[in-house]
Order: C-alpha cells, then sequence, then structure tokens
C-alpha cells in the first residue's frame, strides 16, 4: 500500500529541532574497539537517525574503560589503583539521551552492562539543581542483540536500571536482534538477516524517535517538574500529600 499524502508529508517533513540535543551510546560488548561488535551494527541504526536529525551522537565501549567493581564514584578511595568511572561519568551527565547497548550471554546482559549500571548507581545520590536525582530531565533506551533467547529480559532489566535511578523511559524504548536460538550467525553476519529483518528496524527506528521526542519535550519544559520529588524538602517534613498524616 502506497503512502498517501499526509503520511508521505509526516515522514519526510517536520519542524521539530533536535539539534540542541546530545546522545551518548554505551556499547557493552566484551570486545574493545577495533574489533567488530554485532551490536555496535544495531546502534548505527539509531546513530544514523539521530545524526540525520542533527544530535550529536557518541559511541563509547565500557570494556576500554578501567571501570572497577563497586558503587562509588570513585573506587580510588576504596582501595584500587585507578578507576575511569569519573571521566565515563562526565560525558553520561552530558548526554540528554543514554543508550545502552548489550550482547545476550547464557540469557542475560553482559558482565560489562551489569558493572556499568553499578557504576551508574554509584551517582544516584547525587542531586541536580532541582533537589531531584541528578539523573532526572533524561532519558534511555537499550539495544540488544544476541543468538539466543533473552532480549526482552535483558531490556527489562536494563530499562528498570534506568527508571529508578531518574531516567525517563519513553514508550518502546527499546529494540533487539537475535537469531535462531543455539549457535549460528549473529546480527552482522553475512547472511544473518538481521539488518533486513522488519521487526528489529522497525522498533529500532520507532525507539530512536521516542527517545528524541521525549528528550525534546523534556528540554523544552525544562526537566521534570519539581514537586513531590524532592529529597531535602522531604527530610524536612513536606509530605506532598501522602495520606497518612502520623507517618514520620
Amino acid at each position: 500500500m502506497a503512502l498517501n499524502t499526509l503520511q508521505k508529508r509526516l515522514c519526510e517533513e517536520h519542524d521539530m529541532d533536535f539539534s540542541h540535543l546530545t546522545a551518548l551510546f554505551l556499547n557493552c560488548t566484551l570486545k574493545p574497539s577495533g574489533q567488530a561488535s554485532h551490536t555496535d551494527a544495531l546502534l548505527r541504526v539509531p546513530q544514523s537517525i539521530m545524526q540525520a536529525n542533527g544530535i550529536a551522537v557518541e559511541i563509547l565501549r565500557p570494556v576500554d574503560y578501567d571501570l572497577p567493581p563497586g558503587v562509588y564514584p570513585d573506587m580510588r578511595a576504596h582501595g584500587f589503583p585507578s578507576d575511569d568511572w569519573p571521566e565515563l561519568c562526565e560525558k553520561v551527565m552530558a548526554a540528554d539521551i543514554l543508550i545502552v547497548g548489550t550482547p545476550i550471554w547464557l540469557g542475560e546482559e553482559s558482565s560489562v552492562c551489569r558493572r556499568l549500571i553499578e557504576r551508574l548507581y554509584a551517582e544516584s545520590g547525587k542531586l541536580n539543581g532541582k533537589d531531584q536525582s541528578v539523573y532526572y530531565g533524561r532519558v534511555g533506551g537499550c539495544i540488544v542483540t544476541g543468538n539466543e533467547d533473552g532480549v526482552k529480559h535483558c531490556a527489562m532489566s536494563v530499562l528498570y536500571a534506568l527508571q529508578h535511578l531518574g531516567y525517563l523511559i519513553p514508550p518502546q524504548a527499546d529494540a533487539g536482534w537475535i537469531g535462531e536460538a543455539g549457535p549460528g550467525p549473529s546480527y552482522a553476519d553475512d547472511g544473518s538477516g538481521g539488518p533486513q529483518n522488519d521487526f528489529t528496524q522497525r522498533n529500532a527506528t520507532f525507539m530512536t524517535w521516542n527517545l528524541m521526542h521525549m528528550a525534546r519535550i523534556l528540554s523544552d519544559w525544562g526537566g521534570i517538574p519539581a514537586h513531590g520529588n524532592q529529597r531535602s524538602a522531604w527530610e524536612d517534613g513536606c509530605r506532598f500529600d501522602h495520606p497518612n498524616p502520623e507517618y514520620r
């Protein structure tokens, strides 16, 4: 069925400005930079869409950084000789949009992804200028690849963590691809069918636009309204219409 005039105009023309936004993609592959990554290949879809709309995009691999385990902002203060998280964290905090990419291993996100989430959690005690979690006003999504089951499970785990920290998760904020169960081709392998898979490409496109729209809305409105979510106000006794007046 051919696009009608309205559909074609909506697809090809819009007056929305996304050029003031920035996006950071963290590819939690186990492979250091320079090695081919199937997760990276799928991340190129949202990268292309965002860049076509003027968004500055950076793709990094946490495996390239020295990120010791821990839930503190700088693990050098807790016995480790080095910690690159403060450097990577600066890039996280500078981005309006965060996409976490991960391969699937044994049905779960990669160990690199889980460590990234722990290090993101290390910053959750910090507050922004509105006395909210420092992650408020940002949006998050995820990309998952593999040749075994687990796309939705991994997306559930990653997106739960991001929203718990304070990221806003728009509708349909994940996309993924898996081949047949068991050994077989991965996303970017010749003949895998991944780059031609309509379901995967549609979800990756919808995810990207939903992230862009939500980030733009937050930017236009100055983030999440600061009422009912300020920690110091709660600590000072403000209960924001909490129904139990005896609660202290």
